[in-house]
């Protein structure tokens, strides 16, 4: 008998990638959403679309009556509350798995492990505001709910992914700096190019999410990030070897940017301090993940047909434009 699951989201990013990594591993997949974005399965008999809002307890439980899904994969659960009503309604699934976030570890130490590393704490005004400074502490309230659910007998596990990149990036975090390198043979890196935010392929997200949901242990978190960690130096070098050209990466300090009115967050992906997650748990189970240079092939190859150029996060090529002409002058 086929495997049947349910993804509460699946047709933006990650979760398009978990429909994709669910039917090439046999199962029977409906996605459940409000119908607000493109879906990309929409001609696709193999899977089942259930129109609703994830928010809507009654929305939510007609979608679970018509699956009655052997697996959740959960991509879109942004407030605690979320978790609490989805590990309730589907507490006989054979694993409900809720997509955190590196995002919800509370202190800065290298590297976060599931275990040891703590969780932000979350007021009850964090747990229902939408902002980008509550998201942190809204994911780990989720966690928390999930070991709650466990502890009541649910199959409920969380999978905390690092700073996700891949085809389909709405974000176009990374599709920045792909522009960047495709069209300029100069690019400026902040600081000294060493800094290093851990990044998760989204094809590795998507099957992290399936290994958990079959052989994780309820209660338990799993990390999930490339095993091969790059600076962000080395991430422009990746990225010009999957796009077959060549660039160089230009280190600006402060002072540099400073001529520019810009200092080193202005890069999108910039962290001072470095953000590195242990996957080892993760890779007990099984799983593996891609080889960073066949990563970034597909990602870029994708860009190149795409129409972003993730020019929302882009300090300005005149500003950039200036820092190298102090650099030319050093």
């Amino acid at each position: 008998m086929t495997d049947t699951a349910l993804v509460i989201g699946g047709t933006r990013f990650i979760g398009r990638h978990v429909v994709d990594d669910l039917l090439d591993h046999g199962y029977e997949v409906t996605i459940f959403n409000r119908g607000n974005h493109e879906n990309p399965f929409a001609d696709d008999e193999s899977v089942t679309h259930v129109e609703g809002d994830r928010r809507d307890d009654t929305d939510l439980r007609a979608a679970k009556l018509s699956v009655d899904p052997d697996v959740v994969i959960d991509c879109v659960a942004y407030y605690p509350e979320d978790v609490r009503v989805a590990t309730d309604l589907f507490a006989d699934a054979d694993g409900y798995v809720y997509i955190s976030s590196g995002a919800a570890y509370g202190v800065e130490e290298i590297p976060k492990r599931e275990e040891d590393t703590e969780l932000c704490a979350c007021t009850d005004e964090q747990a229902t505001d939408d902002s980008h400074e509550t998201y942190g502490p809204r994911k780990a309230e989720g966690d928390r709910a999930v070991f709650a659910a466990a502890e009541d007998g649910v199959n409920a596990m969380a999978v905390r992914p690092c700073i996700v990149y891949g085809p389909h990036d709405y974000t176009e975090r990374l599709d920045y700096w792909i522009d960047r390198v495709l069209n300029h043979d100069r690019v400026v890196v902040p600081g000294d190019g060493q800094n290093l935010w851990h990044r998760a392929y989204v094809e590795d997200v998507a099957s992290a999410l399936r290994i958990v949901a079959e052989e994780g242990e309820p209660g338990e978190a799993y990390n999930v990030g490339d095993r091969r960690l790059v600076t962000m130096e080395e991430m422009v070098e990746v990225i010009a070897d999957a796009a077959d050209t060549d660039v160089e990466a230009v280190h600006a300090g402060e002072r540099e940017l400073a001529a520019a009115d810009l200092e080193a967050e202005d890069f999108i992906l910039y962290r001072e301090y470095p953000h590195v997650l242990d996957t080892s748990k993760l890779a007990a189970l099984g799983w593996e993940s891609t080889p960073l240079a066949e990563a970034m092939e597909r990602t870029v190859a994708e860009h190149s047909e795409a129409d972003r150029d993730g020019s929302e996060h882009d300090p300005g090529r005149e500003a950039e434009e200036r820092v190298l002409g102090v650099l030319d002058t050093v």
